[in-house]
């Protein structure tokens, strides 16, 4: 810390962050303004045109009370107070699929792209996940997402599919990336 200002990221959980009556008032616009930003720059989070507020409040509420019924985890980055990132996974629904998770999102802002932000969040969630006796922990990526293919394999997911050319954003067709963490198979 220099002159203090933060440097590392906090990254909270969603207790930590709904215990915070002055975090958890601002999350959900927090939260949306970096989605609808990453999406309006092209970010491949699910979504072709930015997402409304009242859409992306509905999705983080469905998300933390999948939490309280350890179903989820959430985790929200901060950097002085301010948000710069979120994810989450969350269970399948499936009763032949509960043991394992899918990591629905991981949305950093441009603004702290770069500065391990990503990382943090990723390998909190993996930490979660591990807790909570996770199986398998999956998810997909398109496929011309460099940076995140390379973050996912640095913290040991690996591919196990890719359906060719799948998501479609207007006219540009893209791969769609399958990757799993297998904790089956780690001491």
């Amino acid at each position: 810390m220099t002159s203090g200002v933060i440097t590392e990221p906090a990254i909270l959980d969603a207790i930590e962050l709904t215990s915070d009556p002055e975090l958890e008032v601002r999350f959900a616009e927090s939260a949306h303004r970096i989605l609808a930003d990453l999406i309006g720059g092209g970010a491949a989070l699910g979504w072709v045109e930015p997402p409304a507020r009242d859409e992306v409040a509905e999705l983080l509420d469905h998300v933390v009370s999948a939490v309280q019924t350890g179903d989820a985890a959430l985790r929200a980055a901060y950097l002085d107070r301010r948000l710069v990132g979120l994810g989450y996974w969350l269970r399948y629904a499936r009763p032949t699929h509960r043991p394992h998770a899918d990591l629905e999102k991981i949305a950093v802002g441009a603004d702290a792209h770069g500065r391990g932000v990503g990382r943090a969040l990723t390998a909190a969630l993996i930490a979660d996940a591990r807790e909570a006796g996770i199986e398998v922990l999956t998810l997909d990526v398109r496929g011309d997402n460099t940076k995140a293919l390379h973050l996912y394999r640095s913290l040991g997911f690996t591919e196990y599919g890719r359906l060719p050319d799948f998501v479609a954003v207007g006219e540009h067709r893209y791969d769609k990336v399958f990757y799993m963490l297998d904790f089956r198979r780690q001491s």
